[in-house]
């Protein structure tokens, strides 16, 4: 019984199917030609079995009469009915021989039909053999199809190019995870150490209680941002935007305005410059994070006592928001690679690095992208640094067109 279930499997892969419909087809067109042959020609000849007549044999006696011979006789026939005779038996011949070649073909239209089909199919068999050595912690299998640039070619690469994707995909979140894992020992371990060296020890002193605490605030507050931005970036990968009609400068302002105290509190002089006027779509919440994540990130690295600059306006269609810091500025080397996850500035100066959750420009960048906008940075070592946000203005008809990509220079102007 498993035999005959196993033998039937056989029978319905594609592979037979396609052989047994290649053979039928040829079967059926080689039939209907031969057929259309063998009616045409009996149609446009004249064909019957021959009907010979029973002639008596007479013999001529010396004396020049006839006499017939008992008992012998012979069969004779026309001319004409010997040719349709001959034609009547040409048919035969023609039916039987197209009776034996339709066989023929069809024996020989099977194997080709098999043999075609395998070859036709080779990238499939390539594709389900690459698939079954596919594991979750190994994408790195490819089909690399070969043969002609047909559908199944085109299939084969679509699919190479997807696992490419996927293992692009994986390999970054495998990559986060590890950065996240990394990032986050480090604050836990130091709370851990605080609690049980000086929280949970009944002599220490108030003094040491106190810094205690202040070290588990300041490593509570970090965490809390890095969770804060891995949560903006599932939100994004998510796709839960609610876009709706955005002001540019009330924006500004109100985000602005969130970040003002803690200005003060380092002496920072917050200059906000905001043209009335242009107008975005945008998912208010997620563009509030992306600013936000610029100013915390220009509020740490600026010195003290210096101008912070937050300003927004439009050119040649495109609505921009940029915050301009002074302070120690970022190498032309360096300028695309801040925008990396857990990338942190170094003061080329006092070797510092700053710290903070290393994914607030790259979560900055991405929702800025995923509004159809530009994320850039312009900066100078020693001077500061300017990031503008570009996103397309939406005010209306009567401003200028937009141009395909956002103007390169610094909209506050170079320093």
């Amino acid at each position: 019984m498993a035999h005959l279930s196993s033998a039937w499997r056989a029978l319905r892969t594609l592979r037979v199917r396609m052989a047994l419909t290649t053979s039928a087809w040829l079967f059926a067109i080689s039939g209907l030609i031969l057929l259309g042959v063998y009616l045409a020609l009996q149609h446009s000849i004249d064909a019957k079995p021959l009907d010979p007549v029973t002639v008596r044999k007479f013999v001529r006696k010396p004396d020049g009469t006839l006499m017939y011979k008992t008992g012998e006789s012979f069969q004779a026939a026309d001319l004409e009915s010997v040719q349709q005779a001959v034609n009547q038996s040409t048919l035969e011949s023609l039916r039987n021989y197209s009776l034996i070649a339709l066989a023929v073909i069809s024996l020989i239209s099977l194997f080709v039909g098999w043999f075609v089909a395998g070859r036709m199919l080779r990238p499939i068999g390539a594709i389900t053999s690459t698939a079954n050595r596919l594991r979750a912690t190994d994408l790195s299998q490819r089909i690399h199809a070969s043969g002609p640039d047909d559908e199944l070619r085109t299939l084969a690469d679509t699919l190479d190019n997807l696992l490419d994707r996927l293992d692009t995909a994986f390999r970054a979140e495998r990559a986060l995870v590890a950065d996240v894992s990394h990032e986050l020992r480090n604050p836990v371990a130091v709370i851990q150490a605080n609690v049980e060296a000086v929280l949970a020890d009944d002599r220490a002193t108030a003094e040491e209680r106190a810094d205690a605490l202040a070290i588990v605030s300041r490593q509570t507050a970090r965490m809390s941002r890095l969770l804060d931005d891995l949560l903006a970036t599932a939100r994004r990968r998510s796709g839960s935007f609610a876009d709706e009609r955005i002001d540019v400068r009330d924006f500004v302002v109100d985000v602005t305005r969130d970040h003002a105290l803690l200005a003060r509190e380092r002496s920072l002089r917050l200059d906000t410059r905001v043209s009335p006027g242009p107008l975005v779509y945008a998912d208010r919440e997620s563009l509030s994070r992306a600013l936000a994540n610029l100013l915390s990130n220009a509020l740490r690295l600026a010195p003290d006592a210096s101008t912070l600059t937050v300003a927004a306006g439009s050119v040649d269609g495109w609505a921009w928001i940029a915050v301009r810091d002074e302070g120690p500025g970022i190498a032309d080397a360096d300028q695309q690679r801040v925008f990396e996850r857990f990338r942190r500035v170094d003061d080329a100066t006092s070797g510092t690095r700053y710290r903070g959750s290393g994914l607030g420009l790259t979560i900055a960048r991405q929702i800025v992208e995923s509004h159809e906008g530009r994320l850039v940075v312009h900066s100078r070592l020693g001077v500061g640094s300017t990031f503008v946000i570009w996103l397309p203005d939406r005010a209306d008809a009567s401003r200028p067109v937009r141009t395909g990509a956002p103007p390169v220079p610094d909209p506050l102007g170079e320093r």
